[in-house]
């Protein structure tokens, strides 16, 4: 699988522009703000419905512009698929494969994996429990349909409770029946999510631990620990223990929907105790680690996007990382930089097709081919 078409209209910085790919490896070079990561952006759409840094999706549309529109050709073992994506000033998103319009984008996640490695990464780190949440979320969701299913339920049901708390407080009255109705499909649906995430992280964290020491060089010790109020207690205990603060807040405290994961190095909190190379090092091996627990699970080498590589990376690091990606066992890359003559040296020594888009002015232009598309901001 590999994305061989990509145009979009009015979308972001770009009023128009149509790209061809290397089924290999892609490179978008130019100045900060020229819009590189947009490129990438617009791919990501194309496999999650959505952005990867902003989900507000009318705030894509070009300034002043009436919508966008993303479309996208995905080469196939047996076909080609036309994916698009349009969206109209207040009006709903409209996602199509092969034409075919989804009722639910739900139903789109998964066909078409990617994984993202960009600087706002180390929201991972330095933010609360809600980005490793999203992390956990964005992986097992690419695999596991009923995963996705048990999370959405989830989240409606706690919808729904949060609801009837705040009712409660607001009428200063209480029944404990109706809100039993409530915690029977929350712990239903909770314990499923549990268990997968579970599942995940500990299939997950052997993988992840050996490529950060690919990149590291075995330097330090890491590890990911799954955090939940789950792991040592029944979730209808554990919502029991927890009713007088719910109905004290107002909103249900306890659950799946707090989980974390606790990222350490040598034992201690990352976030506290690594370097700034350590941390973007522990990032990195995190995504590699993704890319490659989807491959095996679902026998489809994802794409994989790499915004900004040299952000905190010492050359030696980023070497290695290049010559890690750009072998066979990876498939399409994408790979934005600020130097478009840093990109070709690293890969002129490998065997593989290498195309570079420079952006500049606003306009993208493909030094493989020569062809120039109108950008202009």
């Amino acid at each position: 699988m590999f994305l061989k078409k990509l145009s979009v209209l009015n979308f972001k910085n770009y009023p128009e522009a149509e790209l061809s790919f290397s089924k290999q490896i892609n490179c978008l070079t130019g100045n900060n703000g020229e819009g590189k990561t947009n490129i990438l952006d617009a791919i990501h759409y194309l496999s999650f419905c959505k952005s990867f840094f902003n989900p507000i999706d009318s705030q894509n549309i070009l300034h002043e512009s009436p919508f966008f529109l993303i479309q996208g050709v995905f080469e196939m073992p047996e076909q080609e698929d036309e994916i698009y994506c349009g969206l109209k000033r207040n009006q709903k998103k409209v996602f199509k494969r092969n034409k075919k319009e989804y009722s639910r984008l739900a139903d789109h996640i998964g066909i078409y994996p990617l994984v993202m490695i960009s600087p706002a990464d180390s929201e991972l780190i330095t933010e609360g429990s809600e980005s490793r949440r999203k992390f956990i979320d964005s992986v097992i969701a690419q695999f596991d349909r009923d995963y996705l299913e048990n999370l959405i339920s989830y989240n409606k049901v706690l919808s729904q409770r949060n609801a009837l708390l705040k009712q409660f407080g607001d009428s200063r009255q209480f029944d404990k029946t109706s809100l039993e109705i409530w915690d029977v499909q929350l712990i239903e649906f909770g314990k499923k999510v549990h268990y997968s995430r579970k599942k995940f992280n500990n299939s997950f964290v052997p993988i992840f631990q050996s490529y950060y020491e690919l990149i590291s060089g075995g330097k330090e010790k890491v590890n990911i620990q799954y955090v939940s109020h789950l792991n040592d207690a029944a979730f209808a205990d554990v919502l029991e223990k927890a009713l007088n603060r719910d109905r004290a807040m107002e909103y249900t405290t306890v659950g799946v929907h707090k989980d974390d994961l606790e990222f350490t190095i040598n034992d201690y909190p990352i976030k506290k105790y690594a370097s700034q190379g350590q941390q973007k090092s522990f990032l990195i091996a995190l995504k590699l680690a993704q890319f490659d627990f989807i491959k095996k699970i679902k026998n489809i080498t994802p794409i994989l996007l790499l915004d900004d590589i040299y952000d905190k990376l010492d050359d030696l690091r980023v070497k290695q990382l290049m010559e890690l990606v750009s072998s066979n066992k990876f498939g399409q890359l994408f790979v934005t930089d600020t130097h478009p003559t840093r990109l070709a040296d690293l890969f002129q020594v490998s065997d593989v097709d290498v195309r570079i888009f420079q952006i500049v002015n606003g306009t993208i232009s493909s030094l493989k081919s020569k062809v120039s598309f109108s950008a202009k901001t």
